[in-house]
């Protein structure tokens, strides 16, 4: 088996990249801010915007009465990419969410 390239954290980069969706934005910001590997900064960004995201369209919807019966969907479809992602991360690929990811891309361009 060939002996996958660390992290400047000094595990896997994959591991780091799973670890930074783990708690949503708050590991990827860990994430950006202490790591220099390409691969875990781009799972850091995106997890901060996809998840920074997904927490702010439930927060209008349950302000909105109406659509508020759409929050457990937004919860289960936030679940499964979050599961999703983990295992992209882990396996060592650099899966990009439809539209979001591009804007990820976009912000990590900026943030160097």
């Amino acid at each position: 088996m060939v002996a996958e390239k660390k992290s400047s954290t000094g595990l896997p980069k994959s591991t780091s990249g799973a670890i930074s969706y783990v708690l949503g934005p708050i590991t990827g910001v860990i994430f950006l801010i202490i790591e220099k590997d390409p691969f875990v900064r781009f799972h850091a960004m995106q997890s901060i915007v996809v998840f920074g995201g997904l927490f702010i369209v439930q927060m209008l919807l349950t302000m909105t009465l109406i659509l508020a019966i759409l929050t457990p969907l937004v919860s289960l479809v936030g679940f499964v990419l979050w599961l999703m992602l983990i295992y992209k991360a882990w396996m060592g690929e650099e899966w990009e969410v439809p539209f979001l990811g591009k804007y990820a891309r976009k912000f990590l361009a900026k943030a160097k």
